[in-house]
């Protein structure tokens, strides 16, 4: 695995209102460094959410995976920027000058945002791409190649990609959501992995959110979850 990174933790905050939003960031205050915001909550709530959630101390990943001509996609990262996110995804598929017109936008900022190119949504198997023959993990490595290349700093992509992502680019970082818990719901994710299982493939970022946000006792899940990346990552250093 890629040591230069400790593995943390991202919480997915997808609710369809503020106020269960709010209540359950609170009680993860100090415990999950990271939250997402996606599509969903950010339509409903806007910017103002994130300084909501970053006055609770949380840094703030915004997942609207931007996919537009470049010009566009450049002003979108430095209003981002602006408004404090410390991280963002935009697809690799827009192609090299967009995503190049976003680093360069990031570059531009005194605070620059990670960027994270998405490579294959964990929701599709084999088959259900459009247009796209490739097997979801071998599509994936040829886009974080690309990635690379263009200086992003990452990649999304599920766990089971991971290990050969740092293989061939060890420089990149892996942001990989669909993690799941030993007995969890696997919901409408296909490629799951469990938390450990995702820091001994190399992932540097793992996201989780109904394991956590739905749970009974969300803190408890929590810590159960960040225990689990601690102690494997520490493993995985000694072997």
């Amino acid at each position: 695995m890629d040591t230069a990174h400790t593995p943390q933790l991202v919480v997915a905050l997808d609710f369809p209102a503020v106020q269960p939003t709010l209540e359950v960031a609170r009680q993860l205050q100090n415990i999950v460094p990271w939250c997402k915001v996606g599509m969903e909550l950010f339509t409903l709530a806007g910017p103002a959410i994130l300084n909501e959630l970053a006055g609770m101390g949380f840094k703030i990943f915004l997942d609207l995976k931007f996919y537009d001509i470049p010009n566009t996609v450049a002003r979108a990262v430095q209003a981002a920027g602006l408004a404090g996110v410390h991280m963002l995804t935009l697809h690799c598929q827009g192609g090299e000058r967009m995503c190049r017109a976003a680093v360069e936008a990031a570059a531009s900022l005194s605070s620059p945002p990670m960027l994270f190119g998405v490579t294959v949504l964990t929701s599709f198997a084999v088959g259900e791409m459009p247009g796209i023959q490739a097997e979801p993990g071998a599509f994936a490595l040829m886009l974080a190649r690309s990635a690379a290349q263009w200086n992003l700093d990452g990649v999304v992509c599920s766990g089971h990609e991971a290990a050969a992502i740092k293989k061939i680019s060890p420089s990149l970082r892996c942001l990989c959501p669909g993690i799941r818990p030993t007995g969890s719901n696997n919901n409408d994710q296909r490629r799951v992995m469990t938390p450990a299982a995702a820091v001994r493939a190399g992932a540097d970022f793992l996201v989780t959110g109904r394991p956590i946000t739905a749970a009974d006792d969300p803190q408890e899940a929590a810590l159960r979850i960040t225990k689990e990346i601690s102690l494997t990552a520490q493993s995985t250093l000694k072997e």
